[in-house]
């Protein structure tokens, strides 16, 4: 096995590696050290978040650092103000042995005299963003002309936020630049144009595939309706008691918006984002790493300067627009081995993400339920509980107690005291959940009057011209782009440019809304009722009269109505009887009652609920 003592390195930096503790090296580090150690060239090095990318390049840079030259040899490009902070912490622990060896980190959000001050020491190795030391420049404070090494660090990051042309600009201005290396975690086309504008012939190191995500982690998406998006956060924060997570939103509004509202319902909370100053920033990371925070509210820009390994859960307030951003945000998690939770909360539009991502990431996510006022209540017992079993009081506790807390409850015996200190404990979070709804979204009614029983036939643009050539092929496509159980689709009729498909009244639209994102082959897929398509397909006729009643011939479609009511379910073949039948359906019963009943089992509240108890 590889072990960093065997890497060919300086006897001051292998010292370093011993202070710290390093062993065994990470993957990527296994690979790229040995080979920009003995022979140095233009490197692409693919490896996700937390991997260990900074000692990959930190040792070969510090290792051909000259500390008797007084010029810049090295310099390192972060997207963010923490990574730079993070990465010159990391180069200061490196080089600890190292008399002579300068490294200066400058960026944006911080007076720049302070950081000129520091350059004019003549340092070695150089961490900046993009942003600063471009003004740094302009102002003559830095000159790159000397510089050997650059390495361009979370690559695609830095493209994603608008740094090409700064980019550019300061690799142009790098005229004795011998060796270019480039770290990302994942290889777009904008990186790769980045490489061959500025790269010679360069190697590729690649820790994985460049999508996998890290096998330790529990991908889980809930799926709600769009308005219930915040109180489904909440309710599975308290339903997660202990979380030390990573709440990820798309925009600083958002990102502060939320935090705020968490943080006046009780929630150890705050948000991290680009408008809060260089001060709060640090403020809060030093908060959340000593654990005064359960929860963090960041962007993505933001959270790559989180350097934790300890996270147990991710939770993706919404999807991040790139499906690979979120393999960058689902590995703040599980690092060092351990195990963690990447948690989604997508809207029944949102399922078809889901599918890409699964794809991306070549991993298949759970569907989870948002849990009820009854299941939050019981977590937070049962944690409350373990507290007290697991709880070690302060050595003269007792002494200094005993006989107050005696006398006062001398009187109760010991199951009247146990339920009183519980009940005082989870009465809030019974008060708060004593009645609420049940914020699962997908398989209810969707807003068309109230629950529609009976089966609804919809029909779908897509038939055998293009590859949908049996019934399983296309319930394999609605399976899968609506996350709905097989069993709820039947009666499958495959055509030529068209289909026809029956399912539950109540989960109608909510099948429509997904397919309806969808694309098949290129092509945007179209779903409508087959009722309201009138005169049908191959010269079908429909028949219908004002009280609702009628007859649908052919592969036509039939609709009658009388006082708004809709009429009965319409086939191929079908007779339906409107007006107030149609109209006096049952209303109000929730779909989930269907769904459990056509597959046969318990009803429960707990149904197919995995047990994290």
């Amino acid at each position: 096995m590889t072990t960093f003592s065997s890497f060919p390195m300086r006897e001051e930096l292998k010292r370093a590696v011993e202070d710290m503790g390093f062993e065994n090296p990470t993957p990527i580090q296994a690979k790229v050290i040995p080979e920009l150690l003995s022979q140095p060239s233009d490197i692409i090095g693919l490896a996700q978040t937390g991997t260990g990318k900074t000692a990959a390049f930190g040792f070969p840079l510090l290792h051909h650092s000259d500390v008797t030259l007084k010029h810049v040899q090295c310099l390192v490009l972060s997207p963010t103000r923490e990574l730079c902070m993070q990465i010159q912490e990391e180069f200061k622990k490196y080089g600890q042995h190292m008399r002579g060896l300068k490294t200066v980190a400058v960026y944006g959000g911080v007076p720049i005299g302070g950081q000129i001050r520091e350059l004019k020491y003549h340092p070695q190795v150089v961490v900046a963003t993009p942003g600063r030391l471009i003004d740094l420049l302009e102002r003559k404070a830095i000159s790159l002309d000397e510089v050997q090494y650059v390495v361009l660090d979370e690559a695609d990051e830095m493209l994603n936020m608008g740094f090409r042309e700064d980019i550019d600009f300061i690799l142009k201005n790098t005229p004795a630049r011998e060796h270019t290396w480039l770290f990302s975690a994942t290889m777009s086309n904008e990186v790769r144009g980045i490489a061959k504008r500025f790269m010679k012939e360069w190697k590729e190191f690649s820790v994985a595939a460049a999508n996998s995500t890290n096998e330790n982690i529990d991908h889980q998406y809930y799926v709600v309706n769009h308005h219930n998006r915040f109180e489904a956060l909440q309710r599975l924060l308290d339903f997660t008691p202990g979380i030390y997570g990573v709440i990820f939103v798309r925009t600083r509004q958002d990102c502060q918006d939320i935090a705020e509202k968490l943080m006046r319902q009780g929630y150890h909370v705050s948000p991290l984002h680009g408008d809060m100053d260089q001060k709060m920033r640090s403020k809060v990371l030093e908060r959340f790493k000593n654990r005064s925070l359960q929860a963090i509210v960041a962007t993505d820009v933001a959270a790559r300067g989180i350097d934790v390994n300890d996270i147990t859960h991710v939770i993706n307030y919404e999807l991040p627009d790139d499906p690979e951003v979120y393999t960058h945000r689902s590995g703040r998690t599980a690092r060092a081995g351990k195990s963690g939770i990447c948690m989604s909360i997508v809207s029944p539009k949102e399922i078809g993400g889901i599918r890409q991502i699964e794809r991306l990431v070549k991993q298949k996510f759970n569907r989870s339920d948002v849990p009820d006022g009854a299941e939050v209540i019981r977590k937070r017992l049962f944690h409350y509980l373990e507290q007290i079993e697991t709880v070690e009081p302060k050595n003269n506790f007792a002494e200094v107690y005993q006989q107050s807390i005696h006398e006062r409850f001398e009187h109760m015996d010991k199951d009247e005291l146990i339920n009183k200190l519980i009940y005082l404990q989870l009465k809030d979070v019974m008060d708060s959940y004593s009645e609420v709804d049940d914020l699962n979204a997908g398989y209810e009614n969707s807003g068309r009057g109230g629950a529609r029983n009976g089966s609804v036939r919809l029909f779908i643009n897509l038939g055998s011209k293009d590859g949908i050539t049996s019934n399983e092929k296309l319930l394999h496509f609605i399976t899968d782009s609506t996350d709905i159980e097989p069993g709820l689709v039947d009666r499958i009729t495959v055509r030529e440019m068209s289909s026809f498909f029956n399912v539950p009244g109540s989960a109608a639209e909510f099948i429509s809304t997904a397919l309806s994102q969808r694309k098949y082959k290129g092509r945007k897929v179209r779903i409508e009722e087959a009722e309201q398509r009138t005169g049908g397909q191959g010269g079908g006729r429909s028949y219908g009269s004002r009280d609702g009643g009628g007859y649908g011939g052919g592969r036509g479609g039939y609709q009658g109505r009388t006082d708004g009511g809709r009429g009965g379910y319409r086939g191929d073949r079908g007779y339906s009887q409107g007006g107030k039948q149609g109209g006096e359906r049952r209303g109000g019963q929730r779909f989930s009652e269907n769904f459990r009943a056509a597959r046969g089992k318990d009803s429960s509240p707990n149904f197919n609920r995995r047990d994290n108890d």
